[in-house]
C-alpha cells in the first residue's frame, strides 16, 4: 500500500512540474508581452480603453495599403450635348413650291449625315458652316432652322445626334458585362456606368471602384458610393472603371473559431467585428481578458512619449472583454490591414488539463491496487 501511495505522489509531482510544458493551441498573454518589461523592450503594450482611444486614432495607419482620393460629384450638362466627333442627322421640311431644298412634290429633304468637326462645326448646303459644338439638340435645331429660313422662309428642321465613339467610357473588369459604353447623357455617373455593365460581381467582398482618368487613379468602395449619392461623380470621355475585391485583410490566430486570413468585409472593421469574423472565441480555451492585436508601425511613426505615436515599432494592443469599458472600447478600435488578432490561451485550461491527468493517474493507481 505504501508503494502505491508513493507512486501516486510521484505522478502528481511530475505532472505539476511539467504543467507549463503541456501542449497548447495558443500562447498565454504573459508569454507574449513579457519582453515589454525588459530594459530594452521589443514591443510596446497598450490597453484598449475609452481614455486611450482618442490617442490611438491620431497614430499613422499601417498595412502598406495605398490610399487613393475620390472626386465628388460634378454637375454635368442636362440632357445630350453635341460634341466633336458626334454624328448629326438633319431633315428639312419645306412646303415652298420653289424650294431650293426639296424637289417638286417632295416635302422633306434628308441631308447627308454630318460629323461634327474638332472645332464643333458642321457644313450644310446653301448655309455653310454652323457651329453646334456644346449645344443641346434643341438649341442646335433652332439655330440651323434660323439659318435655313434665309434660304426658304417656310423651312422646318428636324435634328438628331448620335454619340461618337470617342465619347464613351470603358467598364474594364469586375462586372458581369464589361465593355465600352457611349455617354448618351452627358451627366452619366459611375453608378450609371456600373448599371450598364451589369453591376459588380456578386462574389466580391466589399467591392472597390477604381476610376482611371488620364494619368490619375481615384478609388472608393461601392458601399460608400451607394450610401453617399453626392460622391457619384460625373464621368468624362475616356474614363475607365475597374471593380476589384478589397485587398485589405487581417490574420486571425489563437484560441478562436478559425485561424486564417480574413478579408475586410466593409470599409472599417472594429476589434469586436474582428472577433466575430474569427468565429468567436473558444469557450474552453480562450482568455477573454487577453485578446491581443499585434501591429507594426514604421520607424517614422515612433514617439518617445508614446502620445502622438507608439514608443516601439512593434505594438501589442490588449483587449479585455470581461469589462464594459473593454467591450465598448473594442467596438470603436479600428483594425488596420495586416494586423494580427490573437486570442491567448486561458491559464485555467492548463489547470483543467493537469487535474484531468491527475484524475487519470488516480484511476490507474486504483486499478493497480485492485489487482
Amino acid at each position: 500500500m505504501f508503494q502505491i501511495l508513493r507512486f501516486t505522489i510521484l505522478i502528481v509531482l511530475s505532472l505539476t512540474l511539467t504543467a507549463c510544458n503541456l501542449p497548447r493551441g495558443a500562447a498565454l498573454q504573459s508569454e507574449i508581452i513579457k519582453t515589454s518589461k525588459s530594459e530594452e523592450p521589443q514591443v510596446a503594450v497598450y490597453p484598449i480603453t475609452k481614455d486611450l482611444l482618442p490617442r490611438y486614432a491620431k497614430w499613422p495607419s499601417t498595412g502598406d495599403v495605398k490610399h487613393y482620393s475620390w472626386i465628388g460629384k460634378r454637375r454635368g450638362p442636362i440632357g445630350r450635348v453635341i460634341l466633336p466627333g458626334d454624328s448629326v442627322s438633319i431633315a428639312v421640311w419645306d412646303s415652298s413650291e420653289n424650294s431650293l431644298l426639296t424637289a417638286r412634290e417632295q416635302k422633306v429633304a434628308q441631308l447627308q449625315v454630318s460629323r461634327v468637326s474638332t472645332n464643333g462645326s458642321i457644313f450644310l448646303p446653301y448655309v455653310g458652316s454652323i457651329n453646334v459644338g456644346g449645344m443641346t439638340e434643341h438649341n442646335a435645331r433652332q439655330k440651323i432652322q434660323d439659318a435655313f429660313t434665309s434660304v426658304s422662309p417656310s423651312a422646318q428642321v428636324q435634328l438628331s445626334a448620335a454619340v461618337g465613339k470617342r465619347h464613351s467610357v470603358d467598364v474594364v473588369s469586375g462586372v458581369n458585362n464589361p465593355g465600352s459604353y457611349p455617354i448618351e447623357e452627358r451627366d452619366m455617373t459611375v453608378l450609371s456606368a456600373l448599371t450598364l455593365g451589369g453591376g459588380a460581381k456578386e462574389s466580391f467582398e466589399n467591392p472597390q471602384i477604381r476610376l482611371l482618368r488620364r494619368n490619375d487613379i481615384y478609388a472608393i468602395s461601392l458601399g460608400k458610393l451607394l450610401r453617399s449619392p453626392q460622391l457619384d461623380t460625373t464621368l468624362v470621355s475616356g474614363d475607365k472603371i475597374v471593380v476589384a475585391e478589397d485587398e485589405r485583410y487581417f490574420l486571425a490566430l489563437g484560441a478562436t473559431g478559425k485561424e486564417e486570413i480574413i478579408t475586410f468585409p466593409s470599409d472599417t472593421v472594429t476589434a469586436i467585428d474582428a472577433v466575430t469574423l474569427m468565429g468567436g472565441l473558444s469557450d474552453s480555451r480562450a482568455n477573454i481578458q487577453g485578446i491581443l492585436i499585434l501591429r507594426e508601425y514604421s520607424a517614422r511613426a515612433l514617439r518617445s512619449d508614446g502620445v502622438s505615436g507608439p514608443a516601439n515599432q512593434r505594438v501589442v494592443f490588449t483587449m479585455d472583454l470581461s469589462t464594459a469599458d473593454g467591450l465598448f472600447s473594442a467596438g470603436k478600435f479600428h483594425i488596420n490591414p495586416k494586423d494580427v488578432v490573437y486570442a491567448t490561451e486561458s491559464p485555467v485550461s492548463n489547470v483543467r488539463t493537469v487535474f484531468g491527468l491527475i484524475g487519470s493517474a488516480f484511476g490507474v493507481v486504483a486499478t493497480a491496487s485492485s489487482n
